[in-house]
């Protein structure tokens, strides 16, 4: 698994310092494997609980419970922000709003040392913004933005593809995502989609992209958008989207929003915001030491009754090849 941010937290405890001058750095090799977690706490009534400690918090991987080494409950952590935005053909009266929303998001969350990017997806994923920290760029691309219903051709990633049209590839958007741009990112990550959650023609499985997400230690926040305009009687797959992505989002440790005419996306994007600015972070060497490639379930708990925490479920060990 990934050493990440947590092994400043290492080799500060080594006395190990930036101060010091290379030379009297001493050659280590840091081999412990250390299980970063970010999370939430709300209280019965839904509030952000942002005063609890180290000693309130109970993890345990497969059962088994850990030792909690690193705990921090204001991160200035660097921030990676994926925007991945549908525009497909039932989006069409909804862009507009996203476009307008998603800048004001950006202008007000992006700090010096954050970065975001943004992905449309529709008959094909595209990235259409790097990363950046530049407001206006992000502006420029969320600009251009268009509906699109038309297969634009093959997309030279990670994701297969083929020459046949599709529809809304939102699975292939968050593998997209993960693999592509948050994989080898440091700090925090989170993918935000904006989407009515129905996946036509993804070459990838919905199981595949929660585990990329899982492998790049991303939290996804899905934004459930959907127009009842753009479908017939009954709106064929949209229930069953919106399964997929409250599955998509719980299994990675973020949420997932339903926007109505009372919970607004400016609402939304204000909640997403105010999360991402309360979260505690967790960091934990396993008890046992886990076998590369496999899956580990996660369980992230508090003391006190009546709180929920909102955490990933597990992780995927990495390879050596993979720890730095």
């Amino acid at each position: 698994m990934r050493l990440g941010w947590s092994a400043l937290w290492i080799l500060t405890a080594l006395g190990l310092t930036a101060a010091q001058p290379p030379e009297q750095l001493p050659t280590i090799r840091v081999d412990v494997q250390v299980v970063n977690i970010l999370c939430s706490v709300r209280d019965s009534k839904g509030r952000l609980v942002p005063d609890l400690t180290k000693e309130d918090f109970l993890v345990s991987e497969e059962g088994k419970p850990q030792e909690i080494r690193y705990f921090s409950r204001q991160t200035d952590l660097p921030l990676t922000i994926g925007l991945l935005i549908d525009v497909s053909g039932s989006q069409k009266n909804l862009l507009e709003t996203e476009k307008r929303t998603a800048d004001q998001f950006f202008t007000k969350v992006l700090q010096k040392k954050d970065l975001a990017f943004l992905i449309s997806f529709g008959p094909d994923a595209e990235l259409v913004q790097d990363s950046t920290n530049s407001i206006p760029l992000l502006r420029r691309a969320l600009d251009s933005l268009r509906i699109r219903q038309d297969f634009s051709g093959v997309y030279r990633g990670p994701v297969p593809t083929v020459t046949r049209p599709r529809g809304t590839v939102l699975f292939d958007a968050v593998y997209l995502a993960s693999v592509e741009k948050l994989r080898h990112e440091v700090g925090r990550k989170a993918i935000i989609v904006i989407t009515d959650g129905v996946d036509i023609g993804s070459r990838v499985k919905l199981s595949e992209a929660i585990a990329e997400a899982q492998k790049a230690d991303a939290i996804i926040y899905s934004i459930h958008y959907a127009d009842p305009r753009a479908y017939g009687f009954p709106a064929y797959g949209v229930a069953a989207g919106e399964s997929d992505l409250k599955r998509m989002s719980e299994e990675t440790g973020g949420r997932l929003f339903r926007v109505d005419r009372k919970y607004t996306l400016e609402r939304i994007f204000s909640e997403i915001e105010e999360e991402m600015r309360s979260q505690y972070s967790i960091g934990y060497v396993p008890v046992v030491a886990p076998t590369p490639g496999t899956y580990r379930r996660l369980e992230v708990r508090v003391r006190q009754k009546g709180m929920k925490v909102q955490a990933r479920k597990g992780y995927y060990a990495a390879s050596p090849a993979e720890t730095p």
